[in-house]
């Protein structure tokens, strides 16, 4: 990848680490604000990583950061399968690294590659997937996952957002789903949301 990963540890001897992956054409300062927002009730380490600047074919073949290439507006087509691929295998090693429990986070493109790093590489059972959908789908390791999207998303229809719920129910997942009144974004209510099912996950890491 083209950057080192940035680390915030909220606190000293961290319980686990998360992996937060940023969405198209941003980088890895993107969510780190959102660690301050955060209530967490144990210390965890934050790793942000970089997605490599790689030519977009929705953006004109013009290179951004992308963890994959994306073909069309409609997500379903030409699903770049290879790119996934070489981008949650970077992410299952990065989480494999931190020598501690570990979740995984993403927003859009990164919500995807965060799901199919748990689903493949089996590095975690717990992912925040935010605005995002999911193609490809693999056995489940039994993922306990955190969906939130919004209701007047553009980028990301709610629909394809729905089937990768209900797809991931169906495989046994255990799936807490949750809209907001917004469009590809991430708004204060859901960033609480994630705060109290991060909680719920460090409970269980020191129970």
């Amino acid at each position: 990848m083209s950057k080192a990963p940035i680390i915030v540890e909220t606190g000293p001897s961290p319980v686990a680490a998360c992996v937060w992956l940023h969405g198209l054409g941003a980088d890895g300062t993107d969510f780190v604000p959102i660690v301050e927002q955060l209530p967490l009730q144990y210390p965890v380490r934050f790793v942000f990583p970089t997605a490599p600047v790689q030519p977009v074919t929705l953006n004109g073949g013009l290179p951004m950061h992308a963890w994959f290439d994306i073909a069309s507006p409609d997500l379903s087509e030409a699903v770049d399968e290879e790119g996934i691929e070489k981008s949650a295998a970077y992410v299952a090693d990065l989480a494999n690294q931190q020598r501690l429990p570990v979740m995984l986070a993403g927003f859009s493109q990164g919500g995807l590659v965060a799901l199919h790093a748990a689903l493949k590489y089996k590095v975690t059972r717990q992912v925040v997937a935010l605005s995002t959908w999911y193609p490809l789908f693999v056995p489940t390791n039994r993922l306990r996952v955190f969906m939130g999207h919004g209701t007047q998303d553009t980028i990301v229809p709610l629909s394809l957002a729905e089937e990768t719920r209900d797809v991931l129910y169906d495989m046994g997942a255990e799936v807490v789903w949750r809209t907001y009144p917004m469009a590809h974004s991430v708004c204060a209510q859901e960033v609480a949301d994630i705060a109290t099912w991060l909680n719920q996950q460090l409970e269980a890491y020191r129970g």
